[in-house]
């Protein structure tokens, strides 16, 4: 079963088709996307791909709804786009992509694979809010955690690799948007994003946790909601601590160079992953296996070590050689290191195409 995955951003959409062993038999990025009714790139790209069978779509928000892979009809797409107020840069995007192939290719079945279902394992003491039952319940409140495409992937990949199937894993998702999962025997127990994408890490231009108070607080001073909002999404994170921007190649250089401020958005970004890797650890009573994925977790190797430097507790110890020289899915921890530490190529298009190829072929052992 060849395997279309539609992956689209909050303004670029990446197409892949997938072969039945997971090969790429052909790929494009369109990194400026403007969603809507536009179907020529997707249109364009099937003219010379290989026929496929079907269709992966990444969707953000599943909401309490969705907790698993499921095919792609009217109901669904409405039930999608009712979760849009909780994802609105991506919910969109995600629906332009499941209109247009829809439209392109009405035969084959479509299938929406959600970044939150992963998540829906993690026990109700790590997802309940200490708010109001009232508010809980009128809105549903809970923390749904997100990147459980990557996470999933990565977390199975790396305890494979390692030789551990049932391993306790730390997966550290690390690019412009950053989350960590705990996962153990391939079941997210607890993560770092919360009810939205904004909570946990220090990322490219999110803050992370902030404390609520204080959000309290600017906004009696005079902020509105909006500019709560566009502050916290846009302009936070390295970009609101350098003053240089989100990526993170750009504020590691100006730090070498000596500014000030970018050496505080790198101590202060290490600081809170350092943290939360241990808060993950302690989720799962200890560790085996921690995993870097994603552009920054795979490319940054002055990061990785950083980190490592400051979870010798744990007995996390990288291996200096190992680290500089990684290459995707290699081991960089230390022969003495009781936790093995992995880097992972991010590969949310195998995990796409593995659920949808699971959800039409229910009975097929491979998936």
């Amino acid at each position: 079963m060849n395997v279309l995955v539609v992956n689209a951003g909050s303004s670029s959409l990446k197409l892949r088709v997938l072969g039945e062993d997971d090969t790429v038999l052909a790929e494009t990025q369109v990194e400026r996307w403007s969603g809507g009714d536009e179907t020529g790139p997707l249109e364009d790209f099937l003219r010379d791909a290989p026929a496929v069978n079907a269709v992966g779509h990444r969707v953000v928000h599943g909401g309490s709804a969705f907790t698993s892979a499921t095919a792609i009809d009217d109901d669904v797409r409405a039930e999608i786009e009712a979760l849009t107020g909780l994802a609105p840069l991506h919910q969109p995007r995600a629906l332009a992509g499941v209109d247009a192939a829809r439209r392109l290719l009405p035969d084959l079945p479509q299938v929406a694979c959600f970044d939150t279902a992963f998540h829906t394992t993690m026990p109700a003491a790590a997802t309940t809010y200490a708010v109001p039952a009232s508010w809980r319940q009128k809105w549903n409140l809970r923390r749904y955690g997100f990147h459980g495409l990557s996470h999933a992937y990565a977390s199975r990949h790396a305890a494979g690799l390692a030789g551990k199937p049932g391993a306790r894993v730390v997966s550290c998702h690390l690019g412009s948007g950053a989350s960590l999962a705990a996962v153990t025997g391939g079941r997210s127990v607890d993560t770092t994003m919360g009810f939205t994408p904004l909570a946990g890490l220090v990322m490219a231009t999110r803050s992370g946790d902030v404390d609520p108070g204080l959000l309290v607080w600017l906004q009696r001073a005079g902020l509105t909601l909006d500019d709560l909002e566009d502050g916290l999404e846009h302009h936070s994170g390295l970009a609101g601590l350098s003053e240089i921007g989100g990526d993170l190649r750009d504020v590691r250089k100006a730090a070498d160079n000596g500014d000030e401020r970018a050496v505080l958005a790198l101590q202060v970004y290490v600081h809170r992953l350092r943290q939360s890797i241990a808060a993950m650890t302690a989720s799962l009573g200890g560790i085996d296996v921690l995993v870097f994925t994603g552009g920054v977790g795979e490319h940054d190797a002055a990061l990785r070590a950083d980190t490592a430097a400051g979870l010798a507790f744990l007995g996390i110890d990288l291996d200096t050689g190992r680290n500089a020289e990684v290459a995707a899915d290699s081991r960089v921890s230390g022969d003495a290191s009781t936790a093995e530490v992995w880097v992972v190529e991010a590969r949310e298009d195998v995990e796409i195409a593995t659920q949808t190829r699971a959800l039409l072929n229910p009975n097929d052992a491979r998936h």
